[in-house]
């Protein structure tokens, strides 16, 4: 075999594997999915269809077309976010490749909330750095007293995702300023993965971004949930002038350029709103948990599209092979978790699956 070391550990997503699964099932009920179930609106379509009739369908620069870029910065920074630069990146998921790629030496350790996102810990392992692991279980919480036992003189990056997958928790600003005030002592970098920033469901509940409170953050967001734009790749990183700038010679290597479709329609889709859209997401997120929360412990989640409850028996992996077997597709909470305790289930699917899928939960307890 010719295969290097660094794979070696690598895994095939588990996630990938569940959708895989359910492509090959007539009918299922698919509650596994981690996008939008809406389709991307049809003005922001057209946008993508004039610029590819227009000809604009070459290599753009390695950081992006100048105006989404300009933009972004602007909205960012209205937004109180501290940044001097942002780069365009394919997807969010690119975005954090080439942060930690620029940013982090081998063996340089990456603090990761548990439960995480299961991309940090491989792309972590991937570039030959180290994921750390800070437990925030049971209420899915962030502890001071936990998250400094883990730092070390070798650690380089607190890595935050709010709101959060596979959880759905939405880090307070009390949290937040906590993890702001320990970066800032310990002169750490902050990525902060605000991907689903819009899917956010308590009526009047301030939205905090890390951004706003510690001057070395990577802010780290995408066009793929709040316009559905999943299968055009458009992300984006603000932070330091100099690290988005090497981020742009680094991506000269790595993807070379952006979607330049996808770019152009990004930048018409930030002056389309989908806040109707995502106010159904409310509701289902009420269907869900009303139908578990007696027959399972589970966390309340405040955004993101996921509901990450606890199985009886503690055993998650068993618990969605006997889903499969009514036709259910969820994930097991172990691809995103040292933990296998609980089952992430998405509510970005039509209200009839929701239901039916409460259902069969229910009378699998």
């Amino acid at each position: 075999m010719f295969l290097s070391e660094r794979v070696k550990n690598i895994k095939p997503s588990g996630v990938r594997k569940i959708f895989d699964l359910a492509r090959k099932v007539q009918n299922p009920i698919n509650l596994s999915i981690g996008e939008p179930d809406f389709d991307i609106p049809d003005p922001i379509k057209e946008e993508g269809i004039k610029w590819i009739r227009a000809g604009f369908n070459k290599y753009t620069p390695s950081g992006g077309i100048m105006p989404l870029r300009e933009r972004l910065l602007h909205d960012l920074q209205s937004m109180g976010i501290i940044c001097e630069d942002v780069i365009i990146t394919a997807g969010a998921t690119g975005g954090i490749l080439l942060a930690l790629m620029v940013t982090m030496d081998p063996m340089d350790e990456v603090i990761i909330p548990d439960p995480y996102f299961v991309l940090y810990e491989y792309q972590v392992l991937l570039l030959g750095g180290k994921p750390v692991f800070v437990d925030t279980y049971p209420a899915f919480t962030l502890k001071e007293e936990k998250l400094r036992e883990v730092i070390t003189d070798k650690t380089r990056v607190i890595l935050i995702n709010s709101p959060n997958n596979p959880t759905g928790i939405v880090y307070s600003r009390k949290e937040m300023e906590m993890v702001a005030r320990v970066a800032r002592e310990k002169n750490l970098l902050v990525f902060s993965d605000d991907v689903y920033d819009r899917f956010m469901y308590e009526d009047g509940e301030e939205r905090v971004y890390m951004g706003q409170l510690y001057d070395r953050t990577l802010t780290i967001g995408g066009f793929s949930k709040t316009w559905a734009m999943t299968g055009w790749r458009v992300g984006f990183v603000a932070g330091p002038k100099e690290i988005i700038q090497t981020m742009v010679t680094m991506q000269q290597y790595v993807f070379s350029s952006i979607n330049s479709i996808g770019q152009k329609a990004a930048l018409f889709a930030l002056d389309y709103s989908t806040a109707p859209l995502i106010e159904g997401y409310k509701r289902k997120r009420d269907l869900i948990y009303e139908g578990l929360k007696d027959k399972f412990r589970v966390v309340k989640p405040r955004g993101a599209f996921f509901i990450f409850p606890e199985v009886p028996d503690g055993d998650g992996d068993t618990f969605v092979e006997k889903a499969l077997e009514k036709n259910l597709f969820i994930i097991p909470g172990s691809i995103f978790s040292r933990k296998k305790s609980n089952v992430r289930i998405s509510f970005a699917a039509p209200e009839e699956h929701v239901i039916k899928g409460i259902e069969i939960l229910r009378s699998m307890v």
